[in-house]
């Protein structure tokens, strides 16, 4: 472990030896003062904003509370006083996963899914027939969106055609091995992806991570694969395995992960081939103040190029069961004053993205309606159940019904409204009406989705 501990964030930072780090030649108020006439932030200035001044040791407490108060107002002036959230449900594929990412308490080893295995393990996969039960009872409740992220199982195959490749071939480095070596077979993304899209559904899946291991072997571009899933009936893709898009970052918490460049250009692909994407970061580990200003902006220029992204998304690292906390690289995740300036920084930065959403999963409910006075506006969804973050020790994550978010919502001042995957669709919430569910989805008729 090392001598010297990054206070802000409570992790051991020094530990690396990063190129990247908080310091500038700018000023906070210089900062501050563009922030507030809404001139296009700088790296520096989010550096700036995002320490509360280079100048100074931590976080100074009326310093964050003029960077909030900013964010807050320019949430006004962009978005109003709505609240959104949509009538979602994961349905994550499979546990089976060898990427070997140290912040991830998600994967199971895939060796342990092989039939050949005699140990026990707590993991999963679903066939594609499994996976369409389940969406399509999520849809009789009302449900209009799937979320689907999952494991890179070795047995995955985009298609019929790419599993002929990998059959075929003799190359030792393509993590492949055929779906008889398994209990279970999870079948071909496509397949996946097309029993999935029942009743309407949006399918929001296929990270930029799960395309790469959809043309491992091939020859193909990102938008040769993204072209196949969205004919398959995929909607959108969740800009998640983003983590920190700083690859000295990356080259310590995900080595087996593709790189930032590849990351952008699976994104842009989707996007070229019509599909709307959402962005995110992953942050509280061994990051810092620059890496976390780097990141954003590479969202913002891939939005000035594409235009695809709906909304960002903060992720806090929950760090209680991963292996980053376990061997001791870290002592802890974000505090509330870094969750805060970041969600409040990304809305003053990101001038190009028009939504950004608080997680109840990752802060839970008081946190999370604290982010809404930081510039913050979505409110996530009702989700149902939610693994990767309960395997990676959080506390939240089960499920939220539309009256608990109404509830809420209107507790803080706010306008509660459901909408749509891509915000398209919105629908004002009177709080005095009941029973409140979902209208917009094909068989959503306001019924409350849980009892």
């Amino acid at each position: 472990m090392p001598d010297a501990f990054d206070a802000a964030a409570n992790v051991p930072r020094g530990e690396f030896d990063f190129e990247h780090r908080p310091e500038t030649d700018q000023s906070f108020e210089n900062a501050l003062t563009k922030a507030r006439d809404g001139t296009r932030l700088s790296v520096d200035d989010a550096i700036e904003l995002l320490t509360t001044g280079t100048d100074r040791e931590g976080i100074d407490g009326l310093r964050k509370e003029q960077v909030l108060e900013a964010a807050d107002r320019r949430r006004a002036e962009t978005v109003g006083e709505e609240v959104t959230f949509v009538a979602n449900c994961n349905n994550n594929v499979t546990t089976a996963c060898n990427t070997g990412c140290l912040f991830c308490n998600f994967k199971d080893r895939s060796e342990q899914f092989r039939s050949e295995y005699q140990g026990d393990h707590g993991g999963f996969t679903k066939t594609p027939s499994e996976s369409r039960e389940i969406v399509a009872d999520a849809v009789e409740m009302g449900i209009y969106e799937v979320t689907s992220v999952s494991g890179l199982h070795p047995a995955f195959a985009l298609d019929d055609e790419h599993r002929e490749i990998l059959e075929s071939s003799d190359r030792g480095d393509l993590n492949y091995r055929p779906p008889a070596e398994y209990d279970t077979d999870p079948g071909t993304y496509t397949e996946q992806i097309n029993a999935m899209s029942v009743g309407g559904v949006h399918l929001h899946s296929m990270t930029p991570e799960e395309a790469y291991h959809a043309r491992r072997g091939t020859d193909w571009e990102y938008e040769e694969v993204y072209g196949r899933l969205k004919d398959a009936g995929l909607d959108s893709v969740p800009g998640t395995a983003a983590e920190i898009l700083v690859d000295e970052v990356r080259d310590v918490i995900c080595p087996g992960k593709i790189g930032t460049d590849e990351w952008l250009d699976a994104m842009e692909a989707a996007a070229t081939v019509g599909l709307d994407v959402t962005s995110t970061m992953m942050y509280g580990h061994v990051d810092n103040e620059a890496h976390r200003a780097r990141h954003l902006q590479r969202i913002r220029e891939l939005q000035d190029r594409t235009g695809a992204i709906t909304e960002f998304v903060p992720l806090s690292f929950v760090h209680e069961s991963t292996p980053l906390y376990e061997e001791g690289m870290v002592t802890g995740g974000a505090t509330d004053a870094e969750d805060e300036l970041l969600v409040a920084v990304a809305r003053l930065f990101l001038d190009n993205v028009e939504h950004i959403q608080t997680s109840w999963v990752k802060y839970g409910d008081a946190k999370g309606l604290k982010m809404l006075t930081c510039g913050a506006d979505d409110f996530m969804g009702t989700i149902l159940s939610e693994e990767i973050t309960k395997r990676a020790g959080g506390d939240y994550g089960e499920m939220r019904t539309f009256q608990e978010y109404v509830d809420m919502i209107t507790a803080v001042g706010r306008v509660p409204v459901e909408r749509s995957t891509d915000y398209r669709q919105r629908r004002r919430i009177d709080p005095d009406e009941s029973p409140i569910g979902p209208t917009l989805g094909p068989q959503a008729d306001g019924t409350p989705l849980l009892d």
